[in-house]
This record gives C-alpha cells, sequence and structure tokens, in this order.
C-alpha cells in the first residue's frame, strides 16, 4: 500500500501538524517532570518564540520587538504552541503551490535585511524545531527523565493525524 502523493504546501500542512504534535509531546514530558532545569523551559521558550518572529515575518509582518528568548514559564509555552499553531494554519491554508517560491523580505534579530523563499522558511522553522526538541530530550534523559520521541516516522503512524 502507498500513501497518496501530496503537493507542496499539503505536504507543509502536515509537517506543522507533526511540529504542533511534537512540541504537545515536549510541553507533556516537562509537565510531567518534578523539576524541569530552568535551561529546559527558556530552550522550549527559544523554540516556540523562533516560531512566532517567523510567523510574523512570513505574514511580512515586523517582528523586531519580538525577542527570541522571552520565555520562563511552562504556562506561556503552552499558549504560545495554540498561538502559533493556529497562525501557521492560517497562512498554509491560503497558501498554493505556486506561491512556495515568492521571497519573504526581513530583518533579522541583528537588524540584517534578507529575503528568503516561503518554502525555505517553513522548512527552516520545522527543522529548527526538530533540533531543539532533540536538546531537550537530550537534556531530559541527563536528568533522570525519559527522553520525548518525537520523530516524524512516529507522528506519520499516528491515525488521528492521518490525511
Amino acid at each position: 500500500m502507498t500513501a497518496p502523493q501530496q503537493t507542496g504546501h499539503k505536504h507543509l500542512q502536515r509537517i506543522f501538524s507533526h511540529t504542533h504534535w511534537a512540541n504537545l509531546e515536549i510541553l507533556e514530558a516537562l509537565q510531567k517532570a518534578e523539576a524541569v532545569p530552568e535551561k529546559l523551559i527558556s530552550l522550549f521558550g527559544h523554540l516556540l518564540s523562533a516560531e512566532k518572529v517567523w510567523l510574523e515575518r512570513l505574514n511580512e509582518r515586523d517582528s523586531s520587538s519580538l525577542s527570541i528568548w522571552p520565555i520562563s514559564r511552562l504556562a506561556e509555552c503552552g499558549a504560545l504552541i495554540q498561538e502559533n499553531y493556529n497562525g501557521y494554519l492560517t497562512f498554509l491554508e491560503q497558501l498554493k503551490d505556486t506561491d512556495l517560491d515568492t521571497m519573504i523580505p526581513y530583518q533579522n534579530s541583528k537588524g540584517i535585511a534578507f529575503s528568503t523563499s516561503i518554502f525555505d522558511i517553513l522548512s527552516h522553522v520545522s527543522l529548527h524545531g526538530s533540533y531543539h526538541r532533540g536538546q531537550i530530550s537530550s537534556y531530559l534523559r541527563l536528568e533522570g527523565y525519559e527522553p520525548v520521541n518525537t520523530d516524524y516516522i512516529n507522528f506519520s503512524r499516528l491515525e488521528e493525524y492521518e490525511a
């Protein structure tokens, strides 16, 4: 049995469903931990804040006032997970495959101007999150907790997320 082929933006919608699921898995693990080191909350907050910054850039809004290291409490993480997911869903729903090469102008956190394609920005957001979720899982293991497996293949096997 072969999986149905997905167009570029449909595949990106699935990737961001994975991102949402993986963020919720990390949040749950951090909430279950008895004493979460501050560095883990900060790292998770960074991941979520960066998602927010990139969403603002994709919508061609000024993100210069947003910090990428602002969060210090898990409750803030939970709210931002849902806010980001809703924002990305809205953005992706209006996207067409022909839009993926559209260049988005923005300034990075140092004020340097760039222009990057929508496809590359969305790919970066997904990969950046995977990188930091892996770091968080490694730190959890070092702290004596069970690491969280947020691999895409595990997500793809879940019936509730089937297309």
